[in-house]
């Protein structure tokens, strides 16, 4: 017997998810849906349409919505249900996905967005939840709690409400993202904390990060980039799909050599999908840059998104920036390869010319910006290490992101200086 779910994106039912006996999906725009005026297509990779999207198309955008990996495992066994069932998954947690989209059983309409809504979180209430992370991701089952992020890294959405964090229940949407420290990786907090901080002075596209602690346990938050809080105080979303979901790539090929998606895919994608290509284009190489200057070899496919603030999308802030170099245990190529080469410090000038056009205008701009970054990325380091100290934020996981950002700025100045 087929199962369905009412998915809606913003405030309108969009369409119908459905698994059939064999577990296959299907997802179809309702005709209400297609024939009203301003409608919107849910991804890029699923265009508006009365004919039915199959398994092929639809599974890889949908499984986008929910946690990767291990933090997928753990959840399916709180919840009860087989990790890879994405609709089962989706049918308890798709209330509050990334992006505009939720999901709810056929007929049963959304909650109406409740301003008070939100559990407000005590300290001690707030140090259980932390607590209960590592072995409920989303905090999975929790009554009233049905939201689902991607992603490997335990975390959390939650509200800000003044100083105080809360759960949202029901249909209020949530405000920031909450990421504890990754279990066997030292530092994790304040290595994000860096290098998103350092991403903003270098005038990168970034939500706003701040780090608290409690207890004994430090923590991240990051502001939503896919919410916007009106002047009266309304929490609205904004849709958004990353990379995969828009090129209908499951979440297990997520990495290039996978076969998920590279530079060339991603480009492509910036130059059919987006409202201003050649602004987005230099917008993802400048991130490109930037992941492999702070030693960050896990920005892969699910790490770079669209934002939808209006029918056609710009490419999402950088979010999810870690220096993984400064973990002997993590893999040293980069998830996406610069010009064929994935290994940091073999990478010459010619494989960075290769993210841009063959035109002599194309290829000065590049380099410009490549010398622009490297030559500002140390001072700013340096700066944001000191504004750290003042603030009594420290771990020695710093100073080897500040190392590791000295040696790749000085050999991707070099390299440009040998071609000069």
């Amino acid at each position: 017997m087929s199962r369905t779910l009412d998915v809606y994106l913003l405030d309108r039912r969009a369409g119908l998810l459905t698994q059939d006996d064999g577990g296959q999906l299907r997802f179809d725009y309702s005709p209400e849906y297609l024939s009203a005026p301003l409608a919107r297509a849910i991804s890029f990779s699923m265009p508006l349409t009365e004919a039915p999207y199959d398994d092929r198309i639809v599974r890889p955008y949908f499984s986008g919505l929910l946690p990767d990996e291990a933090a997928r495992q753990r959840l399916a066994g709180a919840l009860g249900i087989s990790e890879g069932n994405a609709f089962g998954l989706l049918e308890i947690i798709g209330g509050e996905c990334a992006g505009a989209l939720s999901l709810y059983p056929e007929g049963q309409e959304p909650p109406q967005q409740d301003g008070d809504g939100v559990e407000l979180l005590t300290p001690q209430r707030l140090e259980d939840v932390l607590s209960e992370l590592r072995t409920r991701p989303l905090l999975g089952g929790e009554e009233g709690v049905r939201m689902s992020l991607a992603g490997a890294q335990d975390k959390l959405a939650i509200c800000i409400e003044g100083d105080t964090i809360g759960l949202a229940k029901g249909g209020r949407p949530t405000t920031h993202i909450l990421k504890p420290f990754i279990e066997a990786l030292e530092g994790t907090v304040e290595n994000e904390f860096f290098c998103m901080r350092l991403a903003a002075r270098l005038g990168l596209n970034t939500p706003a990060v701040s780090i608290r602690a409690e207890g004994k346990t430090p923590f991240l938050l990051v502001e939503r980039y896919d919410r916007s809080r009106q002047a009266d105080g309304l929490i609205t979303r904004l849709h958004q799909e990353d990379f995969c979901q828009a090129l209908s790539v499951p979440p297990e090929l997520k990495y290039e050599e996978e076969g998920g998606p590279g530079v060339e895919r991603s480009l492509e994608l910036i130059g059919k999908a987006t409202a201003r290509p050649a602004a987005e284009r230099l917008a993802f190489t400048n991130m490109l840059a930037f992941h492999y200057l702070v030693g960050n070899a896990d920005a892969h496919a699910k790490n770079f998104a669209l934002l939808y603030q209006s029918a056609v999308p710009n490419l999402a802030p950088v979010y999810d920036v870690v220096c993984t170099a400064a973990y002997k245990r993590l893999a040293k190529r980069m998830a996406m390869s610069i010009g064929g080469r994935a290994v940091p410090d073999t990478m010459q000038l010619e494989h960075w010319l290769t993210l841009v056009p063959d035109t002599r205008g194309a290829q000065r701009l590049l380099v410009r910006n490549l010398g622009d970054m490297a030559t500002s990325i140390t001072k700013e380091a340096e700066a944001l290490l000191r504004e750290f100290e003042d603030q009594g934020i420290t771990h020695r996981v710093l100073k080897d992101i500040r190392r590791i950002i000295g040696i790749r700025a000085s050999h991707l100045l070099r390299i440009i200086d040998k071609a000069a």
